[in-house]
């Protein structure tokens, strides 16, 4: 997967993209709250380029699956960290983490690796305290 630049929209939007398609679908109701959210405008980019990064970490989603022995696959921690790393502005940081939730949150149902996603995202950033400002715990993220 092509490197983006350090907090460019793309590498905000590629975290966001992850966080949409961890569980392996793309839910109407999150869908619709990537509209009513404006996703792309808050991240600096038009609705088609927002697609165009949806589509390309969907084609690549197999490099973040690793094999877990139990007819599972479980997300690779190594690729999350990678794409994570492109985003070290603490503003944009807790933007997009704002971002994954509430669009994972959508369908009022957190999947396991939608879970880890975000859990990788706070533990990486550093945003425990918002986690705890906001009432959210690993308990609220967890409700698989």
């Amino acid at each position: 997967m092509r490197p983006y630049p350090s907090n460019s929209p793309q590498a905000a939007a590629r975290v966001v993209a992850l966080a949409l398609l961890a569980d392996g679908q793309l839910h109407k109701a999150e869908l619709d709250m990537l509209d009513r959210l404006g996703v792309h405008a808050q991240l600096g980019l038009a609705r088609f380029e927002l697609q165009e990064v949806i589509h390309a970490v969907s084609e690549h989603l197999p490099e973040f699956v690793r094999p877990s022995g139990a007819d599972v696959c479980l997300l690779n921690p190594r690729m999350i960290r990678q794409l994570m790393d492109e985003v070290d502005d603490p503003g944009l940081r807790l933007k997009v983490l704002r971002l994954c939730v509430a669009l994972v949150e959508a369908d009022g149902n957190v999947a396991e690796d939608e879970s880890m996603v975000l859990m990788a995202a706070v533990e990486q950033w550093g945003l425990h305290q918002w986690m705890l400002q906001t009432g959210r715990t690993q308990r609220s993220l967890e409700h698989v």
